[in-house]
């Protein structure tokens, strides 16, 4: 099994990392690297023949944008090698994800609050962005919520729509996804109100498809969803703590996944330095604690399962390493695999 990391480029990092897994141990070990600036978040075509990265770079009063990078996969040994690149017409893009029909990429940018769409081509490499559609507004923390903050674009299970969480304005922003033309096209309704002053970050659908999890920066909370694709619907069914009870200290959510057989979910806590852990209702999808784990790290910005569900590999952005555990496939505790990877500033672990 090989796994990307993707880092932020300051410091010794050389931007995205290649390693094998072993699959007995689940220790990681590096074997290339791939220089591109600041490749903050990554994604597979499903294909399986190109990836994908945000490069996290703009200045809004500057007016230069960030970009995102397109890397063809060697099939035999995973490396990567540069095939272009493309505006991503926003500032400090932060997340990306390729549609279920390969046809398509979208991408959302942080710091000016808006989202693009790219046209894949046959190559694998991307053509400038067709559709691009501005947020506006901004939350209750003026710190934070001084306006809009696009901070990840996922698109749903049935390819249908595409979900954008805005940290600054506490909506999931909906658009109709035509991934043969790359367009986006304003949902209707065109977004899920949560609660004023959470900072919805990230998004992960459960396996069937049916129930969707959104982690808050701001609040520390995850707010489980039904997902009615009929419909192409949202409804709000729950909202849990991220942190233990009584913990007073300063902590941010960052990433949130599902475990391959649907029966728990993670979330990352950055200050409180752990990974919450919940069991999933089969019947309802409805959430319920079950515990915490340290991430023997400070800062787990992003953390990823592999593909079988039986390790954990943490992104601790501010110690520099990639810590593995091991998954209780009866519990969903995680516990130390008793290996780390030394990588400067890591930030996003993606399976391939």
């Amino acid at each position: 099994m090989r796994a990307y990391i993707g880092t932020y480029t300051r410091g010794n990092s050389k931007g995205i990392y290649l390693c094998e897994q072993d699959a007995h141990s689940g220790e990681l070990r590096i074997v290339d690297a791939t220089f591109t600036e600041h490749p903050s978040f990554l994604a597979l075509h499903p294909g399986g023949h190109s990836l994908y990265a945000v490069n996290e770079t703009g200045d809004v009063n500057a007016g230069a944008m960030g970009a995102v990078s397109a890397f063809a996969v060697d099939a035999t040994t995973g490396r990567l090698s540069f095939i272009n690149q493309q505006s991503a017409l926003g500032t400090a893009p932060c997340h990306l994800s390729v549609d279920r029909s390969g046809r398509c990429l979208v991408a959302a940018n942080y710091g000016t609050g808006n989202v693009a769409a790219f046209p894949i081509r046959a190559d694998g490499g991307l053509t400038p962005a067709s559709s691009v559609h501005q947020h506006a507004g901004g939350g209750p923390d003026p710190a934070r919520q001084e306006g809009p903050h696009a901070h990840s674009a996922d698109v749903t299970p049935d390819n249908a729509l595409a979900v954008v969480a805005d940290l600054g304005l506490d909506k999931l922003m909906l658009y109709r996804l035509e991934p043969g033309a790359a367009m986006l096209t304003p949902h209707e309704p065109s977004f899920v109100s949560l609660a004023p002053g959470c900072g919805p970050r990230h998004l992960a659908f459960h396996p069937n498809g049916r129930w969707a999890y959104v982690i808050t920066e701001l609040a520390n909370t995850v707010i489980a969803l039904a997902y009615d694709a009929a419909r192409q619907s949202f409804e709000v069914l729950q909202t849990v703590p991220t942190l233990p009870a009584g913990w007073t200290g300063e902590s941010y959510c960052a990433e949130i996944c599902v475990h391959p057989s649907g029966r728990f979910v993670y979330g990352s806590n950055r200050g409180h330095d752990s990974i919450a852990i919940f069991a999933v209702d089969a019947a309802s999808g409805m959430l319920t604690p079950a515990g915490h784990a340290s991430t023997l790290g400070h800062w787990p910005r992003h953390f990823a399962l592999d593909p079988a569900g039986r390790f954990c590999y943490v992104a601790n952005e501010r110690s520099d390493s990639i810590v593995v555990f091991r998954v209780d496939a009866a519990g969903g505790a995680l516990t130390p695999a008793g290996h780390a990877l030394d990588v400067p500033s890591p930030v996003c672990v993606l399976f391939a």
